[in-house]
């Protein structure tokens, strides 16, 4: 999923509230994880996920992977926090500006 400059500025404002809702620990990125993430950007659509890796690429390739598995956007990464957003297939929450 790609979204644009204005869309990811809009997703940035309403994710600044947000408090993490999946934590990744030491266990990495294990199904049950994935799995979370999924059922959350379905219910939610624009979720915080919180990676517990000291390792900077550790952290980048734990995000490439849950994009990749999710098929979600990254609105932001600022240090162990990444926001993600999926819109809905069937019905969208979010409204995205052109």
């Amino acid at each position: 999923m790609s979204i644009n400059a204005a869309q990811k500025r809009f997703l940035r404002s309403m994710a600044h509230a947000l408090k993490p809702v999946v934590m990744i620990a030491e266990r990495g990125l294990a199904p049950t994880v994935m799995q979370e993430i999924n059922i959350a950007l379905n219910a939610h659509e624009l979720i915080k996920v919180r990676i517990s890796a000291e390792d900077r690429m550790a952290r980048k390739a734990l995000i490439s992977a849950i994009v990749a598995q999710t098929g979600a956007a990254i609105v932001q990464e600022i240090g162990h926090i990444v926001a993600l957003f999926r819109a809905h297939p069937d019905a969208p929450k979010l409204q995205l500006p052109r």
